[in-house]
């Protein structure tokens, strides 16, 4: 029983590491293989190639929802009713679209849409909006969050930016969304934001501050609604009918264990509609409705096999969970508790059950996060010690009954003001650890060394006294000390990031690190605290020798303080000083200024005859061996010009092209001067600016230059010096990427 599940798990989950999904006769044949495997009771592969099966299946679905890429960048009225939760925020509303029709175009059943300036947008509402529309797209990064993954686990279709509305029909039946208003208007001690998410599940109210506390605290968890705040809300009922039964106050001929279950779970699925009953409620709500069959039935069958058929009934209901980091930190953290309580002999004091499980928790799911480039907290078993008892004891009770009770003047409010109060106390306990310990991205290692670290965390969870125990602590500790793959003298690693609309490039020599640019800044999207400070921790990067800016547009520099916060930087250079933030302590770029690391050469220029920012980019030529790197920023064409008269004008194998590719730059004869065999393009999909423009990749593609373009490769990494080809992140094929 326990490898049949495991097997058909093991079907469901290997569409998360497909290539591409099979054809439909493939698809169909491992059906009609597993069926027949099945009946000749070769069960394991059988269920194997049924959970594959269907897995492809729902895979292939979703990819079918898309928006056609005919359709990618056109703006077209579209009819839709709002279904979720809007979240506003800083200008813009986002928010989704239901069963959008349009009289031109089939469309996916639900789009993703922004309204930047757009009126108040209310749930269940019917809107006619002209959007421009795209097809799902993300930014693609080592250790970043894939948002092109996460758009198609939420089967949306299409994402796009409204240009103008007009309400057809107001909200009917919207009873969340007129609840969640009334709650955001309670006065809860100024915390009403904060029981919103925790009540609700809408996080959207929170601020930027307010994530990064929970984040850096590792306590997220406990402010969205999850597993925890189910099995809580369940257990309350179960415990309650239990007390009541145990001094003879339940009703006799009522029994007390199927009443007990079956409130609990009542009350779990209506705590799950009241938070929108989405995937990870529904596998809360699954998991729970299992563990209390087992407990009112099987407790013969022992605690793994509840814990199997959970973890089979989501992934049957939803297979592309697994591409969800949720999915695998819910389920890794039960079942690090099912080890942990059921390898022991006897029961734990009340302390140990208190402060041990955080420790351990910590412990088991520090491989997880680390192999999903997750920040692990080091504050976070500390504070999840104090938190998860005060949010679900002392919080969530009041929080709850407040919201359900806001229709009764002064009691709803009065509650919520309590939970409100105990939230308060709560905060400034995390505030003060945040600023105590950050968090810790470790770097990117081998994946035997990992494994030995898995290995290590399976040790550390084995019960005290077991023999092998001990040899867990240097197994883990390999994540702080294990060796770093060092580039070779007299090369240079150098990384593309893919920030959308920006630039941002890392030059690494065996002992030192440049930056190029730090990413875009735009409203409270910011590319060097999401992108590029993670990048550089993943490749074990604690400090910069020099961050240089090219100029001061918020594209290229928008990110810099973002990464002086989350990294050392000795000196920061750029060619246009005045228009950076003075926290920078920036120094102007100096023509001519030549240094060398490594055995790899570094050469900065700049136009004296500049007259605005983009012509007083900063240029950087690299040269590692015979090979060389020119990093140009925004120059023009008068700037190029100006360029082929200094020393740089020199064969360069690989050109960052000019400005994006605008049509005001790459000029051809800049172009055959310097005769480079790859440019490389950092752009934004579908960006308003129109880069690169066509008669630029003309003239790349007559001179048959290779062109690499973050926007349809991701970030591109080579080897300066090493006369290698470019690797680009979505070289890696997954079925979702485009």
């Amino acid at each position: 029983m326990y490898l049949g599940m495991l097997a058909l798990a093991s079907g469901l989950i290997a569409l998360r590491y497909l290539p591409a999904i099979p054809a439909i006769e493939w698809v169909c044949l491992m059906l009609v293989a597993g069926l027949v495997l099945l009946v000749l009771r070769v069960y394991l592969v059988g269920l194997f190639l049924l959970g594959l099966s269907w897995a492809c299946v729902q895979g292939q679905w979703a990819l079918d929802d898309r928006l056609s890429p005919a359709l990618d960048g056109r703006t077209l009225w579209v009819e839709g009713r709002v279904v979720g939760l809007p979240q506003p925020s800083e200008g813009v509303v986002r928010f989704e679209l239901g069963d959008a029709v349009s009289r031109h175009a089939t469309l996916p059943a639900i789009l993703r849409v922004s309204w930047y300036g757009g009126p108040q947008v209310n749930s269940g509402e019917r809107w006619r909006l002209a959007i421009n529309l795209k097809r799902p797209k993300g930014l693609l990064n080592p250790q970043g969050f894939d948002y092109q993954a996460w758009l198609l686990t939420q089967r949306i279709g299409a994402t796009g930016s409204v240009k103008d509305g007009q309400l057809l029909e107001p909200a009917r039946h919207a009873w969340r969304d007129g609840l969640r208003q009334q709650l955001l208007r309670s006065d809860a001690n100024g915390r009403a934001p904060w029981l919103a998410a925790l009540v609700m599940g809408d996080g959207s109210g929170l601020s930027r501050d307010d994530w990064k506390l929970l984040q850096t605290t590792g306590t997220v968890h406990l402010l969205v609604i999850s597993g925890q705040h189910i099995g809580l809300f369940a257990g309350l009922i179960y415990g309650l009918v239990a007390l009541l039964a145990r001094y003879g106050l339940w009703p006799r001929r009522l029994p007390w264990l199927p009443w007990a279950c079956g409130l609990a779970f009542a009350g779990a699925l209506g705590y799950g509609v009241l938070a929108g009953f989405e995937v990870p409620v529904q596998r809360a709500c699954a998991m729970l409705g299992l563990v209390l069959v087992w407990r009112l039935r099987f407790r013969h069958l022992g605690v793994w096999l509840p814990f199997l058929l959970a973890l089979n009934a989501v992934l049957i209901i939803e297979p592309l969970a697994s591409l969800m980091a949720g999915f695998w930190l819910s389920f890794a953290a039960v079942a690090v508790l099912i080890f942990t309580f059921s390898s022991r002999l006897g029961p734990w004091s009340w302390r140990a059950a208190w402060l041990r499980p955080q420790g351990l928790i910590a412990i088991g799911l520090f491989p997880l996060l680390w192999i999903l480039g997750l920040p692990i907290s080091l504050s976070g078993p500390l504070a999840n010690v104090v938190a998860v008892p005060w949010i679900s004891l002392l919080v969530l009770p009041p929080a709850l009954l407040g919201t359900l009770l806001l229709p009764v003047p002064g009691l709803g409010e009065g509650l919520l003001w309590v939970a409100g109060g105990l939230l308060n106390g709560l905060i400034v306990g995390l505030e003060w650890l945040a600023g105590t310990l950050s968090p810790w991205l470790p770097a990117s290692v081998p994946i035997s060394v990992w494994l030995l670290t898995v290995l290590g965390a399976l040790l550390l969870l084995l019960p005290a006294g077991t023999v092998l125990r001990p040899l867990g602590w240097p197994l883990v500790l390999l994540a702080v000390f294990a060796p770093r793959t060092l580039v070779p003298p007299g090369q240079a690693q150098v990384l593309q990031l893919d920030v959308g609309q920006g630039l941002a490039i890392i030059v690494r020599t065996r002992h030192h690190t440049l930056l190029y640019d730090a990413g875009p800044k735009v409203r409270n999207l910011d590319q060097g605290e999401r992108v590029v400070a993670p990048a550089l921790q993943a490749m074990g990067v604690d400090t910069l020798d020099m961050m240089l800016l090219s100029h001061a547009d918020s594209d290229h520099a928008g990110g810099a303080l973002a990464v002086q916060r989350a990294v050392k930087v000795k000196r920061v250079v750029s060619g246009d000083v005045p228009l950076l933030p003075d926290q920078l302590l920036a120094q102007p770029c100096e023509s001519g200024e030549s240094w060398e690391w490594d055995g790899v050469r570094f050469l900065l220029w700049q136009w004296e005859g500049a007259t605005d920012g983009n012509q007083r980019s900063c240029v950087l030529q690299v040269q590692a061996g015979d090979e060389r790197l020119l990093l140009t920023g925004d120059i023009d064409v008068e700037a190029e010009r100006a360029l082929l008269e200094s020393s740089l004008a020199v064969p360069t194998r690989w050109l960052q092209a000019p400005h994006h590719g605008s049509r005001t730059s790459s000029s051809m004869n800049f172009l055959k001067n310097l005769s480079p065999s790859t440019v490389l393009i950092s752009r934004g999909h579908g960006n308003t600016f129109g880069h690169p423009h066509p008669q630029v990749i003309a003239r790349y593609k007559a001179l048959g230059l290779s062109i690499l373009d973050s926007a349809e490769h991701g970030a591109i990494g080579f080897r300066l010096g090493a006369d290698e080809v470019a690797e680009s992140l979505r070289d890696r094929r997954r079925f979702w990427r485009d």
